[in-house]
């Protein structure tokens, strides 16, 4: 009961900043935030809303499979973002965005503009939902389910949380939420980690010390290149990915565009960039000092759990005043990092829909009913996933959304860096047939050479696509935007 209160008190709080926030808000309010957000808490919670539940808990994990060289694919991340910053940015403000993807239809044509928002819209939904339905499994266990609440409760409680403080200042409100929940989330990931090394009984240097002496602490792979984990192609990736699930991504791109001028933009870009390096390097060191701890025969995923479920249940693992605190700690970093996440992304789906799907930015009565309906397809979502309760589904829906991204690379590449004017009709069958059409390479390489795509099968469905559109093209007099 004491963790139900915790909870409360922490949406107490994000219920206090929404109405703060809120006060004579409109749709500009909650589309843009009428472009006046500080820069720099766009960025600190820009932080928050790109690390999940899933990756509060997937990250530290890590260290078993890969040891460290996630740290590759992260400093790939800030050459991505600097293409942000310094090339997609620039673009955006010139032309007065809402939605992005505004920008191909003013430069490749409408059925550019409805194959892009379609494609938003797909991958963002089912992303989202199951990002959001592993964490509400993670409250079920630790929250709910002591308390006797069952998971459809959970899950419709969560999700009108979320709805009531974002329901009036959109994106004006999760400026400053989100920058609260990154906030309690650091603060819980360092205390969980400072907890870690009181049980490994270890100052910071010395944990500091026995880290990078661990076999888990290799972060540099040079040597195979055959390996999923070579620099060249962690670090490609990592570039590639910033660029795709942030730049091209409405959900991340509507905070960016709240900044008041295009240098606080840029601004807000690098140093949100910057930091993702040494947040997730937290994130690994604490995956070390855990399996230190616990040893190394877990499941990745089930390595933070099983460290706060075990100092939930014995005392062996601490002083009873440390055990409920831990708990606490990790809920609250849970709840912070998943609905940083999920709250934007309800956001930016009623976002895209009304102005991209609709066309009726203006209309606040088709915006309120909008938020409503993209929140109770969330709970069918997440409900269904319940229901069908597979582990191998989450991780198809998981591929199935970094598919969608290709075809936006491919849009956005072609409209930027060609003078060439598409066949707008053939447009969204190429943008179908890319993903199928690397879904069948990936299983040919499997079958007849035993290699798997990785993360760069994001770059061959955006070549794909640029490809196609090249083919279908003609050149244009007009420059490219």
């Amino acid at each position: 009961m004491s963790i139900i209160v915790i909870v409360l008190a922490y949406f107490a709080i994000l219920f206090g900043i929404s109405r703060l926030t809120s006060r004579r808000a409109d749709n500009q309010t909650f589309y843009r935030a009428n472009r006046r957000a500080p820069w720099y808490m766009v960025a600190f919670g820009m932080i928050g809303a790109s690390i999940s539940g899933v990756t509060f808990v997937s990250v530290p994990g890590m260290v078993l499979t890969s040891q460290m060289t996630y740290l590759q694919m992260c400093l790939g991340f800030i050459v991505g973002y600097l293409v942000i910053a310094f090339v997609l940015l620039p673009l955006y403000y010139r032309l007065n965005l809402t939605s992005i993807y505004t920008y191909l239809g003013q430069r490749l044509g409408e059925h550019s503009y409805l194959t892009g928002a379609s494609f938003f819209l797909l991958s963002k939904m089912t992303g989202a939902a199951v990002r959001f339905y592993v964490v509400c499994i993670i409250l079920q266990q630790f929250v709910f389910e002591p308390a006797g609440i069952p998971f459809i409760v959970n899950v419709v409680l969560m999700v009108l949380l979320i709805w009531l403080y974002t329901r009036r200042g959109g994106i004006g409100t999760l400026v400053f939420t989100d920058s609260f929940q990154t906030l309690c989330l650091f603060t819980a990931l360092i205390l969980i980690t400072l907890s870690v090394m009181g049980e490994l009984h270890l100052t910071v240097g010395e944990a500091v010390a026995a880290i990078s002496e661990s076999e888990m602490s290799r972060i540099f792979v040079f040597d195979d290149w055959v390996s999923p984990h070579h620099f060249w192609k962690q670090f490609l990736s990592g570039a590639f990915i910033a660029i795709v699930m942030t730049g091209l991504d409405q959900d991340m791109m509507q905070k960016n565009l709240t900044c008041k001028t295009l240098r606080d933009a840029q601004k807000d870009m690098c140093t949100y960039g910057v930091a993702f390096v040494p947040a997730n390097l937290l994130f690994l060191t604490l995956g070390v000092l855990l399996t230190m701890v616990l040893g190394t025969g877990l499941k990745g995923d089930a390595l933070l759990p099983t460290y706060i479920q075990s100092v939930a249940e014995s005392s062996a693992f601490g002083s009873s005043y440390l055990l409920p605190l831990t708990t606490y700690l990790f809920i609250i970093g849970i709840v912070a990092a998943s609905f940083s996440s999920a709250d934007s992304a309800l956001t930016s789906l009623t976002t895209c829909f009304c102005v991209d799907i609709r066309r009726q930015p203006d209309n606040e009565a088709l915006r309120k009913k909008t938020h409503v309906a993209m929140c109770l397809f969330f709970v069918l979502f997440i409900l269904l996933f319940r229901q069908i309760n597979s582990t191998s589904l989450i991780d198809a829906i998981y591929t199935l959304a970094s598919y969608t991204y290709g075809p936006l690379l491919g849009l956005f590449a072609f409209g930027l860096f060609t003078r060439h004017q598409p066949n707008d009709r053939l447009v969204p069958l190429i943008c179908v047939a890319s993903p199928l059409v690397c879904y069948a390479l990936d299983a040919a390489s499997q079958h007849f050479w035993q290699y798997r795509f990785g993360y760069e099968l994001l770059m061959l469905n955006g070549l794909l696509t640029f490809a196609g559109l090249w083919l279908t093209s003609k050149a244009s007099e007009r420059p490219s935007e």
